[in-house]
């Protein structure tokens, strides 16, 4: 009985309150009020002491101001501060969401305008497949330094040289990713900016010298081949050219050299994106096929009085390892480029990049093996730094890999103009919008002056060398594992980074002293220009 009547006093208690509704004000909620500890403001009362009628309000005392001032200093600037002071309230004074950026906006921004047109343009800029960039690397891979592969293997031996190949071509495809991945961690666009972020001004200047003499120096060197191949070919082709009017001047090296390279390697090197060079370097590709398949079926061809011998040195371990370090690393140095490759990706991610890189990477070791094998095989220690002239100039099938392998170079001077264009570009004008002048003016520049010394030169020998030794080993294996131990927290890629460091200085130091000795007391014969 007493639990029935005390039920019925809570559910009369409940309809009493449910009738006064939410919002009325009486005893009940000023107990509410005292009870949750909840003061009344100074103004609830006048100076008599009696309560003043105040409009319903929510018992919590949840205040809502329908016009909120915004605060600002007199000359409409906003301040991202906040102002408080004792016993007053709180004012915000930023607006929220008041700095940010449509994309579209920011990218014409970091174009350095609102030219839509400019923004139009940026945007139809054209990009490579997979497939594509996976010619534009490989080209630049699979360029001059193939032919010497077999010389490589004479200097090291055969044994060694087989591991240095492979073991190289490694660690080269993990340094060709790592200038990507440094980027991404520092937030810049490229090689350059990237060191800039690690190592400052120093930083800058050492990989845009190191980037830039790389580049022109492959240039010049694709501007002799071209001078010792094509007008060779020609002759072989068409033994009475030399007597035929105007045409007959193209059996001339120098003159050549000038034509070809400023006829067909200049107005390629004018084309703005790298990825519009995808098929000059699919016909480039297919040149140095011929070439490695060529290699193969003609060095099973030579009489036996023009192979060359072995022993245990060359079978094995022989003295030029370091030599042969040089030249593995001068001919798969595409680092300098990588950027660009992955920027004419239309998808441009790390993963889309692996894949070409270890496509191009493998494609060519493939490559580079089988003509180091077939080379050194056949002509032992008598192979050259050229292995196509230990062949007869009257062999035709040589001659046409000649004729490929001049061509490939004509092909593959534009992606080395490419690099040292950019390199100019962002160490001179780091924040300018393109320049047509600049672009031509550049280019031209570039072109015409690599022409040029190609033609006061036949034989660069030994300072090739230097510069390989220098410029491709520190862009290879010192630049990029240094900026990623810069770049992030200690783990076992940094370690491997350190081991990568002192192997590239090693080979630096010891390489250099080799090729300044040879320069300065080789006793070769000097090359004659013919």
């Amino acid at each position: 009985m007493t639990a029935t009547t005390t039920n019925g006093h809570a559910k009369g208690q409940r309809h009493v309150e449910e009738g006064q509704g939410l919002l009325a004000r009486d005893a009940y909620d000023d107990d509410n009020d005292n009870d949750l500890g909840v003061l009344h403001d100074a103004d609830d009362y006048d100076k008599d002491g009696n309560e003043i009628a105040h409009p319903p309000r929510s018992a919590n005392r949840v205040h809502f101001d329908l016009t909120p001032e915004i605060m600002g200093s007199d000359d409409g600037r906003f301040s991202s501060e906040f102002d408080v002071e004792d016993g007053q309230q709180q004012h915000h004074r930023v607006p929220l969401l008041t700095d940010m950026e449509a994309p579209s906006v920011a990218i014409a921004n970091a174009l350095g305008g609102d030219d839509a047109e400019t923004l139009e343009a940026e945007m139809r800029r054209p990009k490579s497949g997979m497939q594509s960039a996976f010619m534009n690397m490989a080209n630049s891979i699979i360029g001059a330094g193939i032919i010497g592969q077999p010389y490589a293997m004479r200097q090291a031996g055969l044994l060694a040289g087989t591991l240095l190949l492979i073991g190289l071509t490694i660690l080269i495809d993990w340094t060709i990713r790592l200038i990507v991945i440094n980027s991404k961690l520092s937030g810049t666009s490229n090689f350059q900016g990237t060191v800039e972020y690690c190592f400052g001004k120093p930083g800058l200047i050492a990989i845009s010298l190191a980037q830039w003499v790389f580049a022109f120096g492959g240039m010049v060197a694709f501007g002799v081949i071209v001078g010792d191949t094509i007008p060779h070919v020609l002759l072989a082709v068409w033994p009475g050219m030399v007597d035929v009017p105007v045409i007959g001047i193209l059996t001339d090296r120098r003159v050549a050299i000038a034509v070809f390279c400023m006829g067909v390697s200049y107005p390629l090197t004018l084309y703005r994106d790298i990825a519009k060079l995808a098929k000059a370097s699919t016909l480039a590709l297919i040149g140095m096929a011929v070439i490695v398949v060529t290699v193969l079926v003609q060095g099973v061809m030579v009489p036996s009085e023009e192979r060359g011998d072995f022993d245990l040195p060359t079978l094995t371990i022989n003295g030029g390892i370091f030599q042969a370090i040089g030249v593995i690393s001068f001919a798969f140095v595409c680092h300098h480029n990588s950027l660009l490759i992955y920027g004419s990706l239309k998808t441009p991610t790390i993963d889309n990049f692996s894949r070409v890189t270890h496509w191009s990477v493998g494609a060519s070791t493939v490559a580079c093996l089988t003509m180091a094998l077939a080379g050194f095989l056949v002509f032992g220690d008598k192979t050259l730094g050229n292995v196509l002239n230990n062949f007869p100039s009257d062999n035709i099938m040589v001659n046409v890999a000649r004729l490929c392998f001049g061509l490939n170079m004509l092909t593959t001077l534009p992606l080395e103009a490419f690099v040292c264009r950019e390199v100019m570009e962002t160490y001179f004008f780091p924040d300018g919008p393109f320049s047509l002048r600049r672009h031509v003016l550049f280019s031209t520049g570039l072109v015409g002056g690599a022409t040029l010394i190609s033609l006061l030169t036949c034989d660069l020998g030994a300072v090739f060398e230097l510069v390989g030794a220098t410029s491709a080993v520190a862009m290879a294996y010192v630049m990029p594992p240094m900026c990623y131990i810069k770049l992030t927290t200690r783990n076992w890629r940094t370690y491997l980074a350190y081991g990568v460091v002192a192997f590239g200085a090693a080979v630096m130091v010891i390489s250099t002293f080799q090729a300044v000795d040879k320069l300065l007391y080789g006793t070769d014969e000097p090359a004659k220009c013919t």
